[in-house]
């Protein structure tokens, strides 16, 4: 059989691992046609497979496999008018879900790979589309190249796909008014690249990793100011079949001089604050460590100041004795905190700061911890995540913006609803471990990852929130399942430590950063048109009758609540663009 080539849309995801896999999982006659914005971007797949082992190659290097006669398959991707820096083809490797298949997830940095035989090997196929691009329709030509050894190449085909470009510009990611906020996990990064923590090396790759946020158009930073704060709620160390290193340590050095006098070295804090200022990231401080920590006293994590109400967790170093040491008292607390509040202050930043608390139950104990903060920053406000609207209702002094849980919208949200206006500051949704759907697992259909901003819309609220982004289990590349099924493989992650200090980008991110751009164009067409005549064209994507047949316990069928055909989802965005433009013209 020669080889066979065919085109997918972005949301394709390939599974290998069944009892079909000597079938070709795809079409060689399918026709793909895009429509994007300016300032905007058009992405496809490439899908080709073969009955024998190949070497697909995306650039022009000379390349011979080391074992192997193998047919080499090159791939060039041509857009006339479109310049072609701003095209860009990457391969797609496999990742091995919990159910042990493998499945399409990551967009590899590498100019090659080796595909055994009867496995389909994806290409991403990326197009920016510039601010000042001409509108129209352009041709994509994809042509695929062969041969063996010291053969000439020949070509064994080509496909093409139209880019229609309309005439609507849409923002950069940074100035988007979709509110995401991907917590940061920068020891773990640290730990994989096997660099010292906050070190000008650590930096580098970070910065590298801020880009790709801010990409999507991320708003908050995640600053870590007490050791481990997460101690009690991952419980990774519970698993012994694949131990894995997640802890987050401060990002602020403590000593205590031989004088007795505190010091407190805010420099590695303050330098990644402006890092992600430099990116755009710059709406929100969000600063975990300082109250609502999650304990697990089986496991030692137990609050070790013995007069405090909470598990703050501050290290620093006794110079007169030259040991490192937990402080163990509240007044030393007092000072670390205030000193906290003083750096922000004085760097001008007090506005954007807000001391996150994750899921506090115990209204009584919170209310204490909250009064105890203020008397050492009254100038600090607070955000928190949440899982009952009853929460919000009660109106606490200092609460500015809450993130309750999808199920918490979705069993409540009459009740949200009514409070919206109430709420002085961002109002945000999350998905985490739970719900199953939808969800940004590896299991999960891609379109799941689309869905999430367009849920924002519909529910009024201002963004999402999900707490992982780069929180890898001991050894990502090899296994990235990991605590199953407490959390299901993907839900640590929407990227891989790359070889070279970059991150390599998902599927996943890639599909929720199609849905935060469909965000933004939904909110460019009711500027002009009547929300009510959005919703209405909504319900060819949103098929429940109530909001609460989201709920998991309602036990409805992924298809039966939202649709999960790409073309849905493409076709109304492009009736709402196409729209726009004779608006605009």
């Amino acid at each position: 059989m020669s080889i066979i080539c065919g085109l997918e849309n972005e949301n394709y995801k390939y599974v290998y691992g069944t009892i079909n896999d000597y079938e070709i999982p795809f079409s060689e006659e399918k026709q793909l046609s895009l429509t994007a914005c300016r300032n905007d971007w058009a992405a496809a797949q490439l899908l080709i497979y073969s009955e024998n082992s190949m070497v697909v190659c995306i650039n022009d290097d000379t390349y011979f496999h080391n074992t192997e006669n193998v047919d080499i398959i090159r791939v060039k991707i041509d857009i006339p008018g479109i310049d072609r820096k701003n095209v860009q083809a990457n391969l797609v490797g496999l990742v091995r879900d919990d159910d042990n298949q493998l499945k399409s997830d990551i967009i590899l940095n590498q100019p090659y790979i080796y595909v055994e035989p009867r496995k389909v090997q994806a290409v991403w196929i990326e197009a920016t589309i510039d601010s000042d691009q001409k509108p129209g329709k352009y041709d994509a030509v994809v042509t695929v190249y062969k041969h063996k050894m010291f053969d000439d190449e020949e070509v064994i085909k080509q496909l093409t796909f139209e880019i229609h470009v309309v005439d609507v510009l849409l923002k950069d990611p940074r100035e988007y008014s979709f509110y995401l906020d991907l917590w940061q996990h920068n020891s773990n990064i640290a730990r994989k690249y096997d660099v010292e923590l906050w070190s000008d090396r650590h930096f580098e790759i970070i910065e590298r990793y801020i880009s790709a946020l801010a990409d999507l158009g991320q708003k908050a930073i995640s600053v870590i100011v007490s050791e481990i704060p997460w101690s009690g709620q991952l419980k990774f160390y519970d698993d012994r079949n694949y131990p894995s290193d997640l802890f987050e340590y401060s990002m602020v050095k403590v000593t205590l001089s031989e004088n007795g006098k505190w010091n407190y070295d805010f420099s590695s804090l303050n330098r990644y604050i402006r890092l992600c200022f430099k990116y755009g990231i710059d709406k929100e401080i969000e600063v975990f460590g300082l109250i609502n920590i999650w304990l697990s006293e089986k496991a030692g994590f137990g609050n070790i100041v013995e007069d405090y109400c909470d598990s703050i967790r501050i290290r620093y170093l006794d110079e007169k004795t030259g040991t490192y040491k937990f402080i163990r008292n509240k007044k030393d607390i007092y000072s670390y905190v205030h000193a906290l509040e003083k750096n922000f202050i004085e760097s001008g930043w007090i506005d954007k700061v807000r001391v996150v608390a994750d899921e506090p139950h115990d209204l009584e104990l919170f209310r204490k911890r909250m009064a105890e903060l203020k008397k050492m920053a009254p100038n600090f406000k607070y955000k928190a995540a949440i899982d009952k609207v009853s929460f919000m209702e009660e109106e606490i002094d200092g609460m500015n913006d809450y993130v309750p849980s999808l199920e918490c919208v979705c069993s409540e949200f009459e009740r949200l609803k009514n409070i919206r206006d109430s709420i002085d500051g961002k109002l945000l949704y999350y998905v985490s471990c739970i719900p199953d759907r939808p969800n940004t697992f590896i299991c999960s259909p891609l379109l799941e990852a689309r869905l999430i901003p367009w849920l924002s819309w519909y529910f009024n609220l201002d963004g999402f929130l999900r707490w992982n982004f780069t929180v890898w289990p001991e050894k990502p590349l090899e296994k990235i399942s990991y605590r199953y099924p407490i959390w299901k493989a993907g839900d640590t992650n929407f990227v891989y430590p790359g070889k070279d200090g970059s991150p390599m980008l998902t599927l996943r991110y890639k599909n929720l950063k199609r849905g935060i751009r469909d965000y933004e164009i939904f909110k460019l067409f009711v500027e002009k048109e009547d929300k009510d005549i959005m919703l209405d064209m909504l319900k060819n994507v949103f098929l429940w009758n109530d909001v609460s047949d989201l709920l998991p316990e309602k036990q409805k069928k992924p298809e039966e609540l939202y649709s999960l055909k790409y073309s849905d989802y493409d076709d109304l965005i492009e009736k709402i663009v196409v729209q726009l433009e004779d608006k605009i013209s």
